[in-house]
C-alpha cells in the first residue's frame, strides 16, 4: 500500500490555474540512496514565483512538465540518514516535493536553528522572502533618511519585511496592499507611514496626498500599481524589481504605459533582483534578520493553512490576496509534538 502523498502538475495552465491544475497521487515513501536522507515534511511554503514555473518557456527558473512533482521551500524532520551528514530527528530545510515524504542529498538540506521562533519562520522573515527583503533592500533599493520609500505587496512575506527595513534606515514608508485590514496592520502594528488600499482607493492620488513623490520603490506586484507610481519618481529614485504577480497569470503581457521616457528625466535608477545571487552570504541575511526580531525591531506574521491536501488553496490564495504576511502549509507535527 502508499504511504505517501504527493502532489504533481496535472495540466499547464490558461489564465489562473485552478484546483485541476494539481493532481494529488498517493505514492510510496521513497528510500534514501547513498548520501541522501528521507524526510517528514512539516512545512511547506507556496509562493508566487511557482505559477511562471508552471507555464512553458524561458524564465528565471526553469519549468516544470505536466506530471512532475511540485517543489517548493519545505522544513522537514529526518527520518533516516543514509550518509547524508543528518541524524534522525534533525531538522532542516531544502527545495523539496509537495509532498508527506521525500528524499533529498544531504548537500541540499540545510540545518534549521531559529532559535525561539517557530521552525516555520524558515520559510519566511528567517529563509527566502526575509533573505529576498534584505538584499533587495540593501543592496538594491538603499533607502535613506528621509526618503519617500513605498513598497507594493506590502501586507506579504518579502513586502512587510522590506518597509520595516525602509523604517530602520529613516525612510517614510508608504505600503500597498489589498485591504484595509491589511493597511492597518502596516500603519498601526509597523509603523508604516501611510497605507494605501489599491482595491479602495486611487494610488496615484493618494500617493500625491501622502508623500512628497517617490525615492524609493520597492515592486513585488507590477501592473497598474506600478504605472501609479512611476509617474511619480523623484530625480535619482532607485526602483527595485522583486515580482510581477498581477502579470503572472496574463497570457500575453498588456500593453502598459511607456516607462522609459520617465528614467531620462528623473535619472531612476531600474535594477531586478534574484536572491539567490546572494547564496554566499545567506547566513548573514538571516542572523541579521533574527537580531531584530529577537530585539523587537522586526514582526512578522504567518498564514497557516493545515493539511498537504489544501496547498493548492493555499498557492491560490496568494493571486487573492488571502494571506497577510507568510503563506506556509503545515503538513505535520514535529515528532513530540
Amino acid at each position: 500500500m502508499s504511504d505517501n502523498r504527493r502532489f504533481h502538475l496535472a495540466k499547464r495552465p490558461e489564465g489562473v490555474p485552478s484546483t485541476d491544475t494539481f493532481d494529488l497521487r498517493d505514492v510510496e515513501r521513497p528510500r534514501p540512496s547513498p548520501g541522501e536522507a528521507l524526510v517528514r515534511v512539516l512545512y511547506l511554503s507556496v509562493d508566487p514565483y511557482m505559477r511562471d514555473r508552471m507555464r512553458a518557456g524561458e524564465s528565471y527558473a526553469d519549468p516544470w512538465e505536466v506530471g512532475d512533482p511540485l517543489r517548493g521551500g519545505a522544513v522537514c524532520e529526518v527520518v533516516e540518514s543514509n550518509g547524508a551528514g543528518f541524524e534522525a530527528g534533525d531538522t532542516v530545510v531544502g527545495n523539496l516535493p509537495w509532498a508527506e515524504y521525500a528524499t533529498a542529498d544531504g548537500s541540499d538540506l540545510t540545518p534549521v536553528d531559529t532559535g525561539d521562533l517557530p521552525v516555520s519562520t524558515a520559510l519566511g522573515v528567517l529563509g527566502m522572502p526575509g533573505r529576498t527583503a534584505y538584499f533587495g533592500t540593501r543592496e538594491v533599493a538603499e533607502p535613506k533618511a528621509d526618503d519617500w520609500m513605498v513598497v507594493s505587496g506590502a501586507a506579504g512575506a518579502v513586502g512587510s519585511v522590506v518597509g520595516q527595513l525602509g523604517e530602520l534606515q529613516g525612510a517614510n514608508v508608504v505600503g500597498i496592499a489589498g485591504s484595509d485590514e491589511k493597511c492597518d496592520w502596516l500603519t498601526e502594528d509597523l509603523g508604516f507611514t501611510a497605507a494605501i488600499n489599491y482595491k479602495e482607493e486611487d494610488v496615484g492620488a493618494r500617493l500625491d496626498a501622502v508623500a512628497d513623490g517617490v525615492d524609493v520603490y520597492y515592486d513585488n506586484v507590477g501592473g497598474p500599481v506600478t504605472d501609479a507610481v512611476w509617474g511619480r519618481l523623484n530625480v535619482d529614485a532607485r526602483v527595485a524589481i522583486c515580482g510581477q504577480i498581477a502579470l503572472y497569470n496574463d497570457e500575453e503581457l498588456p500593453t502598459g504605459p511607456r516607462k522609459l521616457g520617465k528614467l531620462i528625466e528623473t535619472r531612476a535608477r531600474v535594477e531586478g533582483l534574484l536572491v539567490r545571487d546572494f547564496s554566499p552570504r545567506f547566513r548573514e541575511a538571516t542572523e541579521h534578520l533574527a537580531g531584530l526580531v529577537a530585539g523587537g525591531d522586526l514582526q512578522y506574521r504567518e498564514t497557516v493553512t493545515e493539511g498537504l491536501e489544501n496547498a493548492p488553496d493555499a498557492f491560490l490564495g496568494l493571486f487573492e490576496g488571502e494571506n497577510v504576511g507568510k503563506q506556509v502549509v503545515k503538513v505535520a507535527d514535529a515528532d513530540g509534538e
